[in-house]
């Protein structure tokens, strides 16, 4: 866990406003009408927010959230999430940085809490505002939506989150071979038995070496699929 937590870190700092800031000001560098001119204005003011307000606001949220990260990679979840009285948790970044990537990753940080603590309505809440485009991150949130679903009525969703989180990073051989597998018998379970059928015979076709692809036929055999090649 130590080793995600550092990743979505690194990844969720990267910010390049000023190389923002230069394609919006070259693009709009010549006169043109006053309509025009309005929209470089409220553009123009968009990026003074994001550099002058912003841009501090963030690193002190990643600053009020180192407390909470090492309660969380203590196992000290309470703390974590609640804060210690004197340094924040990840509830108080989330109210206190919104808009922020600090917001965003304690996002990720309260779900897996809560889900942790079978919460499943606040895994949801907050797992579900959390996004990022670094592939490995986004299917591990993914799949954890997907168990707290799993842990509600609505089995069909966990199962369809299994599937995107399994189909995110086709690279990473282990993680999504075995998304795939959870999304195929999840689908099972909620009596989507095409769906499941479908998700094996992916599994088996892309990761035939996996451990879920090796077990494919036994599962679509037991679904009553005879022909499987």
């Amino acid at each position: 866990m130590s080793e995600t937590k550092k990743t979505t870190a690194e990844e969720l700092n990267d910010v390049q406003a000023i190389r923002q800031a230069k394609d919006f000001w070259g693009r709009f560098a010549k006169p043109i009408t006053y309509i025009g001119g309005l929209i470089i204005l409220l553009a123009g003011g968009y990026l003074v927010y994001k550099n002058f307000f912003i841009g501090p606001k963030e690193s002190k949220g990643i600053e009020a959230m180192s407390r909470a990260q090492v309660y969380y990679a203590q196992d000290s979840l309470d703390l974590a999430l609640n804060g210690d009285g004197s340094a924040a948790g990840f509830l108080k970044v989330i109210k206190d940085y919104s808009g922020t990537n600090a917001e965003n990753l304690a996002h990720y940080y309260a779900g897996s809490i809560y889900l942790r603590k079978e919460d499943y309505k606040n895994a949801i809440k907050h797992l579900e505002d959390f996004s990022t485009d670094a592939t490995q991150i986004q299917s591990a949130a993914w799949r954890m939506l997907g168990d707290a679903y799993m842990s509600t009525d609505n089995k069909e969703k966990g199962a369809s989150l299994y599937e995107k989180a399994g189909k995110l990073n086709e690279k990473d051989e282990f993680t999504s071979s075995d998304n795939l597998f959870r999304a195929a018998m999840a689908y099972e379970v909620a009596g989507k038995k095409e769906k499941a059928t479908e998700v094996l015979k992916l599994l088996k076709e892309k990761y035939p070496k996996s451990t879920g692809g090796g077990m494919a036929d036994k599962y679509l055999a037991r679904m009553g699929v005879v022909n499987i090649d």
